[in-house]
């Protein structure tokens, strides 16, 4: 059986992931996965071994941070693929996504980035990517979406946006969203010239892997 000292004990320790949890989410959200354990640790107010005895691996401590954040970016989806018109769910996705990363560096470094291994986020990326698709499949076949963009596309578009939001945020705070209007008006159809051949996953894999920061 257990003792009534040991309940202190565990209250303690649960209070102590939620303050590193709490912790990693700033951190990540104003750094990036370039944020480290020292930074996490120095934020919650606890030793560095207490984060790595919670969190052995950074990795397990970004999935703790975000895969709440990601399961409701999925609802989101789930709920613009009930839009009356598939375009208007999808300016929904892109408008909340783009929103989403340009306050969240972590958040868009953990949507839009691979390396994390095969078990993070391996429930997230199972539904998300299904839905994406759905959501441009809805948006070409109604003929409101350029019938050459697919949905390897728009990783891209969203990692270019959250680009300018870091850099211009400062400048002109909301400034990304004058540049998302001018890429829907990219994407909309009629297209009035060729894009060229799209990228597959396995390229926009590539690019991501140079392009964003890994999980470790």
């Amino acid at each position: 059986m257990t003792s009534p000292e040991d309940r202190p004990l565990r209250r303690d320790a649960r209070l102590n992931r939620d303050r590193v949890v709490h912790a990693a989410r700033e951190v990540f959200a104003e750094r990036g996965l370039a944020g480290t354990f020292h930074d996490v640790a120095n934020r919650a107010g606890v030793g560095l071994g207490t984060v790595y005895r919670r969190f052995p691996a950074k990795g397990d401590l970004i999935e703790a941070a975000f895969q709440d954040r990601l399961a409701e970016f999925a609802d989101t989806i789930e709920a613009a693929l009930e839009a009356p018109t598939g375009w208007d769910g999808l300016v929904e996705v892109l408008r909340t996504a783009a929103g989403l990363y340009a306050t969240d560096r972590g958040l868009r470094d953990v949507a839009l980035a691979n390396g994390f291994g095969p078990r993070h986020f391996a429930r997230a990326g199972d539904r998300l990517e299904p839905l994406m698709r759905r959501l441009v499949d809805r948006a070409r076949d109604e003929g409101s979406l350029r019938p050459d963009v697919t949905a390897e596309d728009l990783p891209i578009v969203l990692t270019m946006l959250s680009e300018l939001a870091t850099h211009g945020e400062p400048v002109r705070p909301g400034i990304h969203s004058r540049y998302l209007n001018l890429l829907l008006a990219g994407l909309r159809a009629p297209a009035a010239d060729d894009l060229g051949a799209p990228l597959d996953r396995d390229e926009l894999d590539a690019i991501a892997r140079r392009w964003l920061p890994r999980a470790s």
